[in-house]
């Protein structure tokens, strides 16, 4: 997988086709960490959850993988499901386990996601889902704790960023019908300003 720190520049671009989306690291400390995302999204409810559960490897992205293809990744929508990628033959990986699921409204998965698996860390990634005016809110919390020597809080951003760039390709992929950033929107055509003259 590659590294959990790799930077998105693009992250707020990522974002800002939710009305609105907010993310912060609520807490963190050596023995671990607390990660809240939340975002509103303009469809039913009950398509926010397919979309989350049933088409996880067409907004997670690829990068993030340890084959390389987001393609592989699959999550059981039952008790003790897998949120799992299959590398072939009889190789596969868990990422996260279903620890506790209610149709359209909560999803709890357990464990160390990624990097994170390969740590003396153990989590709970909750996902909840209500109604809105014009859509669904979604909230995604990530608590984490454990064991590192070099201490969870010096990673704690990294894993916001990275969930917030799945979280991202997840709204998009709602409401638009593609997870990818339209290159268009990452270009900014705004001019530079003049520099200023020397002060003689």
């Amino acid at each position: 997988m590659k590294a959990l720190c790799v930077a998105f520049t693009a992250l707020v671009v990522g974002l800002s086709v939710s009305s609105t989306a907010r993310s912060e690291v609520l807490h963190a400390e050596a023995s671990g960490f607390v990660v809240r995302h939340q975002l509103e999204i303009l469809a039913p409810r009950s398509t926010v959850w397919r979309m989350l559960l049933g088409h996880v490897a067409e907004w997670w992205d690829s990068d993030h993988t340890y084959s390389g293809d987001a393609s592989n990744l699959y999550i059981e929508s039952r008790a003790l499901g897998c949120f799992c990628e299959d590398l072939g033959a009889a190789d596969a990986v868990v990422h996260l386990t279903v620890t506790a699921i209610r149709r359209d409204s909560l999803l709890r998965l357990t464990g160390g996601l990624g990097p994170l698996g390969l740590m003396g860390v153990d989590g709970n990634m909750t996902f909840s889902l209500a109604d809105t005016d014009t859509g669904t809110a979604l909230a995604m919390e990530y608590r984490v704790g454990g064991y590192d020597p070099e201490g969870l809080d010096s990673i704690a951003p990294a894993v916001d960023e990275t969930l917030g760039l799945q979280l991202g390709r997840l709204v998009r992929l709602i409401e638009t019908g593609s997870a990818e950033i339209p290159v268009e929107d990452l270009l900014d055509d705004t001019p530079a300003a003049p520099l200023l003259e020397e002060q003689q």
